[in-house]
């Protein structure tokens, strides 16, 4: 086979693979199936929530809804590999006080009497979004309240990993493993921690997180923001 023939051949395989191989990160087209919502090859469910607020079926950083996914800091997008003050992006504690500098209400904890009032993750901060695209993004505090109290729910295992199970009227579930969180380079395990995109507005150095384990049903407290938890992402239906 002369050198033109063969250049030839090679340009014919070069078109023939880019017409007929897809990119595995390339997303799928909007679909439902049985009320899953798939999207960028991340799977959202419908759970017949009053705000129709369509849930991920698993955990930023996670393939499988019993895995634990990443781990991230209130307002950081990408995991590391210690969880402290020193190597917190939005602020720092110094000489026994905080210094935040961006989401905070008081000039008390802000870095030279810093305030910005932001009480809610923007875009370029969410973990969520960053990770998996513009209309995802972290729960609020409040969309969490709506899915413990509207859905019916309870301890649960699957694939022998321990978390929280929900159960809609319309058959659909959603399961949240007890993915454990990071303080410092510490791993504590057993307990379920989900970040929510809300300040914890009178303690601006915290912000709400949903909480479970074995001993209590249900618990939406707040956290340091320097902790590295789990990420679910939810979206809004267009």
């Amino acid at each position: 086979m002369d050198k033109f023939t063969k250049t030839i051949l090679a340009l014919v395989l070069m078109v023939f693979f880019s017409v007929g191989c897809t990119k595995p990160d390339e997303p799928n087209n909007d679909g439902n199936n049985g009320g899953n919502d798939t999207i960028a090859h991340h799977e959202f469910v419908d759970l017949a929530l009053p705000s129709g607020t369509l849930w991920a079926t698993c955990n930023v950083g996670a393939n499988e809804p019993e895995e634990f996914g990443g781990y991230f800091a209130w307002g950081e997008t990408v995991p590391k590999e210690i969880y402290d003050w020193k190597s917190y992006q939005y602020g720092r504690f110094f000489n026994d006080r905080y210094e935040l500098n961006k989401y905070c209400t008081d000039s008390v904890l802000g870095l030279n009497g810093f305030v910005d009032n932001l009480a809610i993750l923007e875009p370029a901060d969410d973990a969520a979004t960053s990770n998996w695209g513009a209309d995802r993004r972290t729960p609020s505090a409040a969309e969490w309240e709506e899915l413990f109290e509207t859905v019916p729910n309870e301890l649960a295992t699957r694939n022998n990993v321990m978390g929280w199970l929900f159960t809609a009227a319309n058959g659909n579930s959603l399961f949240l493993p007890a993915a454990g969180y990071f303080w410092e380079t510490v791993f504590n395990a057993g307990l379920g921690i989900y970040w929510s995109n809300t300040l914890q507005s009178v303690f601006p150095n915290r912000s709400w997180s949903f909480h479970f384990n074995t001993d209590s049903n249900h618990l939406c407290g707040s956290s340091d923001r320097n902790r590295g938890q789990s990420v679910r992402a939810v979206r809004s239906v267009k």
